[in-house]
């Protein structure tokens, strides 16, 4: 397997990922790559189900289901740029970073915005090393 795949994932690269993009959402996208490579440094970046991924983690559900997810992940889609992290407040939910982030679409483990320019990047470089440092509910530890 190539570096950057993950099997039963998207083929390719996360550089080709990238490449992929129109303007201006490639610089964006490419932007943000860069900051999460910069900040969790330790967390190797591949595709996984059409988006990027990086590090991962193994997980059990409550229903007895394990598998394998990233520990942040980046998405282009239609409308906005998704960032995916597992940090979260006590409640295990992004719900502290919403006044924070008020031109965002602020979920339980997704921001999601339009333009990097409608988001503060400190404030994304912040959740970013924290979802780094972070084991969701739900994983196992190897």
């Amino acid at each position: 397997m190539a570096t950057g795949e993950r099997s039963g994932t998207s083929a390719g690269t996360p550089e080709a990922y990238i490449e992929s993009l129109p303007e201006p959402r490639r610089s964006q996208v490419r932007e943000l790559h860069e900051l999460i490579r910069k900040s969790a440094p330790d967390l190797d970046p591949y595709i996984q189900s059409g988006m990027l991924g990086y590090g991962t983690y193994r997980y059990r559900s409550a229903s007895g289901r394990e598998g394998e997810w990233c520990r942040v992940g980046l998405a282009s889609n239609k409308a906005t740029i998704s960032l995916h992290v597992l940090m979260a407040d006590e409640s295990g939910r992004l719900e502290a970073y919403k006044a924070r982030l008020p031109k965002a679409g602020v979920g339980r483990s997704c921001v999601r915005f339009k333009r990097l320019d409608d988001v503060d990047i400190g404030v994304l470089e912040e959740l970013i090393r924290k979802s780094a440092e972070t084991l969701p509910p739900g994983a196992i530890e190897e």
